[in-house]
């Protein structure tokens, strides 16, 4: 990154979302450039770039020279995929080789996660649930997305996973079989961030805690066009919680734009305290 802002940004601060670097998808899918004023959004874009392959230094480019959220290193950060872009990219400086071959190596493989990867298309070919997209209600009926390009995610969103792999790289993670113990006490420091739900949340370095009356879960969500998945692991690693849900942005908007209850909420909800501490 040129400049004063490049000097400026430390790889501390793309990890937790600290950087001020705005977010690309709003500049990759013009219809959401509204974003994180829904009510001014429309997902033809989605529609539009199904079968697109995004180039990620483009990708970069959106976010890095859009107005930035704010100063490097200042708080509340913003989560920005422009981050992790970043990441990857100074992943193949480093390393001599491609993000994704070097995160199948020494993460996928090392872990023995046996179904999860990287994609190299829209289409992947194993057993998968169908993934459908509502846009806060604008696809009515909602938009079936099983087939899309996930290169306008790349490295930050792409993976494709199951509900068993994320729960045994999460409980390798918590057992120090995947960085070092002082490694993932930096994982555990957390600062303000704000969500791409726009609430602010403790972040860490690729993990958030989440407390319940049960005790403090340490993990990490995310979702893509129609697809989502949250992966919970208590402090101790004792107890572990891994959903993935096949639907994205249920909720319907109220007159003012904001995103309404809907019966699903509060499925999930009865669903985590069941496994997180029931």
């Amino acid at each position: 990154m040129p400049g004063a802002q490049g000097e400026a940004i430390t790889v501390r601060m793309l990890i937790n979302h600290t950087s001020g670097l705005a977010e690309y998808l709003p500049y990759a899918y013009p219809s959401l450039k509204a974003f994180p004023a829904l009510a001014g959004t429309s997902p033809q874009s989605l529609e539009d770039h199904r079968l697109t392959l995004f180039d990620p230094i483009e990708l970069i480019r959106m976010g890095v020279t859009a107005p930035p959220f704010g100063a490097p290193g200042g708080t509340p950060g913003l989560y920005s995929n422009t981050n992790y872009l970043l990441l990857g990219r100074l992943l193949e400086q480093v390393t001599g080789t491609t993000a994704e071959k070097y995160i199948t190596q020494n993460v996928i493989e090392r872990a023995g996660l046996p179904d999860t990867e990287l994609p190299d298309g829209p289409r992947f070919s194993g057993p998968q649930s169908q993934t459908y997209e509502a846009w806060f209600g604008m696809f009515e009926p909602p938009c079936d997305f099983s087939v899309f390009d996930m290169s306008y995610a790349g490295v930050s969103a792409s993976l494709i996973s199951t509900v068993a792999d994320l729960n045994r790289f999460f409980g390798l993670l918590f057992a120090g079989e995947i960085v070092s113990p002082s490694s993932l006490a930096e994982m555990r420091r957390t600062v303000q961030v704000i969500s791409q739900e726009s609430k602010i949340i403790d972040y860490g370095l690729g993990l958030y805690p989440m407390e319940t009356p049960g005790g403090v879960f340490w993990g990490h969500g995310g979702t893509v066009w129609g697809a989502g998945a949250l992966a919970m692991t208590s402090a101790d690693g004792k107890r572990q919680m891994s959903v993935a849900v096949n639907l994205q942005r249920w909720n319907r908007l109220d007159s003012s734009g904001r995103p309404q209850p809907h019966p699903i909420d509060d499925a999930l909800a009865a669903l985590y305290r069941t496994a997180l501490y029931g």
